[in-house]
């Protein structure tokens, strides 16, 4: 399947308010096919259109940029809103809270689980948003050298490289410590073998909502991945996967233990 294609669907399978974020792929094939079968001077059509192109580029740039930055902002707030519930939780229902109560401890906290896996959830969305938008910037201008003979790949992908939206080192140490939250606040247990408790139950975003939309993209961004076997200045970042203990954690929980 080709990449267009690929994106579409990478599209179809995010959350429905960031579809509009996404690299404008089909806008710029049109001008790398303008571009390459203009005569060099008719008019200065091949100029205007290259032109254009560059400007298309830059603009799809800052868009990426934007909203990634609003994003990072908010994770920040949320990650601490987070924390600070369950801290709260556990000072007040826990087993040294100031109320100790088992049903109203697992109760709340079941509703933080649901809303911290979310939170894990969308941002991984946002670290494999910054890889595939590298990766159609990258592609659309491996297309546009190629068949005009420009040399605007190199100047771009070195300037993308130092761009917010590519730079994703404060996502990821998010995502390492919501992890690590879910670890020790929503331990998986199982039996001997592997097999996980009889009165487990699966979480209820499960095959649903944002943990769907999760597994669906990077299962595409995969796909995508494997078109692309070789190293050079670029080749594309590395894909972000949820830790499969994660994964399995959140697909099927244990009764919450009290803290």
């Amino acid at each position: 399947m080709k990449f267009g294609k690929r994106l579409k669907q990478q599209i179809q399978e995010t959350l429905p308010d960031w579809r509009d974020k996404f690299l404008a792929y089909k806008d710029l094939k049109k001008l790398v096919k303008l571009v390459s079968s203009s005569p060099a001077v008719v008019n200065g059509s091949a100029v205007k259109a290259e032109a254009e192109f560059v400007y298309l580029l830059n603009n799809e740039i800052e868009k990426f940029n934007a909203f990634f930055m609003e994003q990072e902002e908010d994770f920040i707030i949320r990650n601490k809103e987070l924390q600070q519930r369950i801290q709260s939780v556990i000072d007040k229902w826990g087993l040294n809270g100031n109320h100790p109560s088992d049903t109203n401890y697992r109760e709340e906290m079941g509703k933080i689980r649901k809303d911290i896996v979310d939170f894990h959830g969308e941002m991984v969305l946002l670290e494999n948003y910054s890889n595939i938008n590298y990766t159609g910037l990258a592609k659309i201008l491996k297309k546009y050298d190629k068949r005009t003979g420009g040399l605007l790949r190199l100047p771009f992908i070195q300037k993308v490289l130092q761009q917010p939206f590519f730079t994703t080192d404060l996502v990821s140490k998010l995502v390492k410590e919501c992890e690590s939250t879910i670890d020790a606040v929503f331990p998986a247990v199982k039996e001997e073998g592997g097999v996980h408790e009889r009165e487990q139950e699966a979480i209820t975003v499960v095959g649903e909502g944002i943990f769907r939309n999760t597994v669906a993209a990077l299962l595409t961004l995969q796909e995508i991945r494997r078109g692309s076997s070789t190293y050079s200045h670029f080749s594309l970042p590395p894909l972000i996967l949820p830790d499969p203990d994660l994964i399995q954690s959140i697909q099927f929980h244990s009764p919450i233990p009290i803290v």
